[in-house]
């Protein structure tokens, strides 16, 4: 290959090994994410430049094996085979190991070896293995692997450069055999398939032998035409020889590769004759005790969510007075009529009102960032498991429904890890009650009219604790509806949950700050497209039509009066005539508002919400907001904007200010304010989420069962809400 030729490679190893941590260190901001065509598997590619090359590094999904039982699974084994056009066939493979445990990490570098492409192996987490006595002769482990194998350490950099200096030199080798960990007959079985499926297309030696291994028949597939109607008299045949011959499938794998792990890692790995206790075992006693754990655990999360309420108010007062200042500016430098109030209401007012919560979204995905990276969301998962275990779900659902806190979509994505059919299903219908980023801008809007009451020394106020009870609800209700769910329509025995618990490091700043950007930059995203749409319509739908003489015609003469009571008068009679001004003002732009089509809609819905606590703005939002929650920021941003003076007020004071029309009633109190969080943390408002959903499902009925029982539980939910608040006198 010539010196100059980039290298593409691809990135593999088991959970928990800090692949994700190393492949952010080496490719930095210079990376891209996407989705595989066709499948749900996270495209994660990156470039890195070393010592004269160009490295395009590939991320596959974390894995403990290379035998694909999904098409999601498949794409890995299709990357690194050269098999996809829209990722380029890798020069090398680069196989991250977590040092401390390095016998069942090998278990996949065996399978890669059998790739025969270039490999080095990342030994990474070697801190963690000193820590616990550990020691391996890394040089002898390459002598005996035959390839390149470099301690590194990702969470502080180390390694790298000589890492990709490995990478530039395996590729520049000539390729040599590698012994195969399966016994002869094996072998022979392998290579008399490859020669009956032989083709113009020739059927990859590897591929081959997954499709003897493979029992679930999922692979068969991949063939197609008239192989895939031989293929299966084929398979069962060889496997009939080998059960013969006492290599029964699919066991004869574990037993091959299991026995070279241990032929390999003999004398090359020195353990203490008793593993020592360490720090970390101190502090999983307490982290995963079934009583310690769990009140840590809750303690961690309103301490998480009281500090994105408290850190990021600086930050939003920031933004705010920005956008204010626009809004003044832009208004001062435009003519009065429709194009002024679009720009500086519709754009300017509802885009802004939405972006105000970014530093929100930074804050929660950077901690949530932390406590990853360090390992406390395993301890997590692992206490969770006890929870679920009780409404008939595993472990195995935690990390999707985590996932959900970020978005509905990647956590119903990621319920592919789960085999079982009805508990997937099950997750699928509930991870949209746990309360994504769309949400938290709501929760902090209505947070923030709440009274200014702090507990617990100062350190927990009020708003935040509501917001923690927020996320809380969506938790009970997911449990609540899963075991409904699990007993009724989707009934079936609860799985078993078996996970890893992988070691306490420091997290990784850089992989932090990424995450953080990434989700702040996917907010703006949608604040740029979905949000400025939906707040230019619901403009539209709030101004017009425009009868400037049935509004405006019967305040005229009086207007007239008193603007030359203004300017003529002093004192007591200029103050009267400018404070009636003002109210003419207020009821025009009230008028306006109620015969716009936005307020016909919002009129017409009334009777439905007001036992909510709602008028009739609220359920203009609400309706606006069913396909994309954020957006109602944004409209509740234009509805209060339009007509007003922008520099007057930010929208949560012009919230506190609003009154039921035709009194001087407001209209947010306290319980109308935790009706709208309980309606916006239970409801199914998210286009997206549905349709993610019919294509997991392959059914619009689940779709519209998702949508059916979310909207009845948040209506139920901020009814009880609002009705009880106002009878205990809030």
């Amino acid at each position: 290959m010539p010196t100059t030729a980039a290298i593409t490679v691809a990135l593999i190893g088991n959970p928990n090994t800090g692949k994700s941590t190393l492949f952010n260190a080496l490719a930095g901001v210079r990376q891209r994410v996407g989705n595989y065509p066709g499948v749900t598997v996270e495209r994660k590619t990156g470039q890195l430049n070393h010592a004269g090359r160009h490295f395009t590094l590939v991320d596959l999904p974390g894995t403990y094996s290379l035998a694909p039982r999904s098409p999601d699974e498949m794409v890995a084994v299709d990357v690194l085979l050269g098999r996809r056009a829209d990722t380029p066939a890798p020069d090398a493979i680069l196989c991250i190991v977590d040092a401390s445990n390095l016998e069942r990490n090998l278990y996949l570098v065996s399978q890669a070896l059998e790739l025969g492409l270039p490999t080095v192996v990342a030994l990474n987490m070697t801190d963690v293995a000193a820590t616990r006595g550990i020691a391996i002769d890394h040089q002898e482990l390459a002598r005996r692997l035959g390839i390149p194998v470099l301690p590194v350490q990702a969470n502080r950099r180390r390694g790298l450069k000589e890492l990709a200096s490995a990478l530039a030199a395996a590729v520049e080798q000539p390729r040599s055999e590698r012994e195969s960990p399966f016994p002869e007959a094996f072998q022979r079985e392998v290579t008399q398939l490859s020669a009956q499926l032989e083709t113009d297309a020739p059927t990859p030696r590897y591929l081959v032998e997954r499709l003897l291994l493979d029992t679930s028949d999922y692979l068969e597939g991949v063939l197609g035409g008239e192989q895939h109607a031989a293929l299966t008299q084929l398979l069962s045949d060889a496997r009939a020889r080998l059960a013969a011959a006492g290599l029964p499938v699919p066991a004869v794998e574990a037993i091959a590769r299991y026995g070279w792990v241990g032929r390999i890692i003999d004398g090359v790995v020195a353990r203490p004759a008793r593993r020592p206790a360490t720090r970390s075992d101190a502090i999983d006693r307490i982290l995963t005790h079934r009583v310690w754990g769990t009140l840590v655990f809750a303690l961690a999360m309103m301490l998480l969510f009281s500090s994105i309420f408290v850190w990021a108010d600086p930050l939003m007062g920031g933004i705010e007075a920005a956008q204010g200042w626009l809004q003044e500016l832009v208004g001062s430098r435009m003519a009065a009529g429709p194009l002024q109030s679009l720009v500086v209401d519709g754009i300017i007012g509802g885009v802004g009102s939405v972006v105000v919560f970014l530093p929100q979204i930074l804050i929660l995905f950077g901690l949530i960032a932390i406590l990853e990276d360090c390992g406390y969301m395993a301890r997590a998962a692992y206490l969770m498991d006890k929870l679920m275990s009780r409404v008939g779900l595993s472990g195995k659902s935690f990390i999707p429904l985590l996932s959900s806190f970020a978005c509905a979509v990647p956590g119903i994505m990621a319920t592919r890890v789960i085999e079982n059919r009805r508990d997937r299903l099950t997750t699928i219908l509930v991870a949209p009650l746990m309360s994504c980023s769309a949400r938290l801008p709501v929760y902090t809007l209505l947070c923030g009219m709440l009274p200014a009451k702090t507990y617990l020394f100062g350190t927990l106020s009020l708003g935040g604790l509501t917001m923690f009870a927020m996320y809380l609800l969506g938790i009970v209700a997911a449990m609540l509806v899963a075991l409904v769910l699990k007993r009724s329509l989707l009934r079936g025995a609860t799985p078993p949950f078996v996970m890893e618990l992988p070691s306490y490091k420091f997290p990784s700043i850089t992989g932090v700050l990424y995450r953080m950007f990434e989700r702040g930059w996917a907010f703006i995203q949608r604040a740029g497209t979905v949000i400025f749409a939906v707040s230019v319509l619901v403009w539209a739908a709030s101004y017009f039509p425009r009868d400037e003489a049935a509004v405006e015609g019967p305040y005229a003469a009086e207007r007239a009066r008193l603007e030359a009571a203004v300017e003529t008068g002093t004192g007591d009679e200029k103050t009267v005539a400018e404070e009636r001004l003002a109210e003419i003002d207020n009821e025009v732009l009230s008028l306006y508002q109620q015969r716009s089509y936005l307020g016909q809609a919002g009129k017409w819905i009334e009777p439905v919400v007001k036992p909510l606590g709602w008028d009739w703005r609220i359920g203009a939002a609400a309706i606006a907001s069913f396909p994309a929650r954020e957006v109602v920021i944004g409209v509740l941003g234009v509805i209060y904007n339009v007509g007003d003076e922008a520099e007057e007020s930010t929208l949560r004071e012009r919230l506190s200010r609003a009154r039921w029309d035709g009194t001087d009633r407001p209209i947010y109190t306290v319980p109308v304010a935790l009706s709208i969080m309980v309606f916006f943390a239970l409801c199914a408002q998210c286009a997206a989420t549905l349709a993610v959903i019919k294509r997991e499902t392959n059914s619009w009925g689940w779709p519209a069962f998702t949508f059916g029982y979310m909207t009845a539980l948040a209506y139920v939910g901020a009814l009880l809400t609002y009705q009880v608040g106002t009878w205990l006198g809030f």
